[in-house]
């Protein structure tokens, strides 16, 4: 056999190498080039929603931010989930976004069987947008008026003649109620509702004697005295209801802390530099006055101090499965 000459070789070599780096060099290129064409936010809720609410006030800052334009697309069905598929299927390169919440990224996969991925392992995280507590409220035709009433209600044997209203069957709204029963051992039945209004007209007719909302979907009737409300389901109070007393404040109910958050997400394998950008320009996004001033209005803290990301979701991971189990609904995957 005929031996190559080093000069061969040296461009053989060569050839090779630059037919090995070609894919790497085109990704890269790309990453260097982000975005040269509209992005797309999808928002797995019906317009008018505060996940979608979340998803129009971010892709209007995004898009000044980042360079581009960035649309927002609603695709509702499943809580969420639907809108999730889509990105998790979608091309990694950075142009299919998602604006998710606590629903659709841990909870939907711990208690619902058909769904088949894992919002925390199937998706890139970018970065978390901001977070709003829930509020337990009560009718006027009840005899709860505060925690106190709350719990000793709940502690009594006639809690299983109470109920609570929410959104749906394994709804962070839901684990919230079912987190009130988890902690002062009641029985109160849940009774799921589609949408906010008729809960709301129950709630008010007596029919139903509690319901959990949205803080910023049940102000209007707690500020008009249509419902009464109990308390919110964070740790702490709301600085935009700071008059409403946490749950928590009540020592039989001082491990309640549940706020339903929004974050940016995108498909796993995006390249570094475009999930770079992501994140930087997220962070200039939450750090603009005007943004901050207009995402008030949604009913939701801004969270500029992001947490180690990895970590915050293992933990919410944890609290909801657990809840989950104790709520005998856990029939989704590990």
């Amino acid at each position: 056999m005929k031996k190559l000459s080093n000069k061969a070789k040296r461009t053989a070599s060569c050839a090779l190498c630059a037919f090995v780096l070609l894919p790497i060099s085109g990704q890269a290129a790309a990453a260097l080039t982000y975005p040269d064409r509209p992005i797309t936010i999808v928002v797995g809720y019906p317009a008018g929603g505060s996940v979608d609410l979340n998803g129009r006030v971010v892709a209007e800052t995004l898009a000044k931010k980042i360079g581009a334009n960035v649309v927002v697309e609603n695709l509702g069905g499943a809580g969420g989930t639907i809108g999730a598929q889509k990105v998790i299927r979608a091309k990694p390169d950075g142009y299919t976004l998602l604006v998710g919440s606590l629903n659709e990224i841990v909870i939907a996969s711990l208690v619902n069987p058909a769904v088949k991925y894992n919002g925390i392992t199937d998706l890139q995280a970018i970065g978390l947008i901001g977070d709003q507590p829930l509020v337990l409220a009560a009718s006027k035709k009840t005899d709860i008026k505060n925690t106190a009433d709350l719990v000793k209600v709940a502690t009594s044997a006639k809690s299983d003649s109470y109920s609570y209203g929410s959104s749906g069957v394994g709804t962070s709204l839901h684990m919230a109620g079912e987190m009130v029963n988890a902690e002062t051992r009641a029985k109160f039945l849940h009774v799921p509702y589609r949408g906010v209004a008729p809960l709301v007209t129950d709630l008010t007719s007596g029919r139903l004697p509690l319901g959990v909302f949205a803080l910023s979907s049940a102000l209007p009737q707690i500020q008009s005295g249509q419902i009464t409300a109990i308390g919110v389901t964070s740790a702490k109070r709301s600085s935009f209801a700071s008059d409403i007393p946490a749950l928590a404040e009540n020592p039989a109910l001082k491990a309640m802390d549940i706020s339903v958050w929004f974050g940016l997400f995108g498909p796993k394998g995006m390249p570094e530099a475009v999930v770079t950008k992501l994140q930087t320009s997220l962070q200039q996004v939450l750090a603009d006055p005007a943004f901050q001033e207009k995402y008030r209005t949604t009913g939701s803290n801004v969270m500029r101090a992001q947490p180690d990301l990895a970590s915050f979701f293992q933990a919410e991971h944890n609290k909801f499965k657990k809840l989950a189990e104790t709520a005998h609904i856990a029939t989704g995957r590990p």
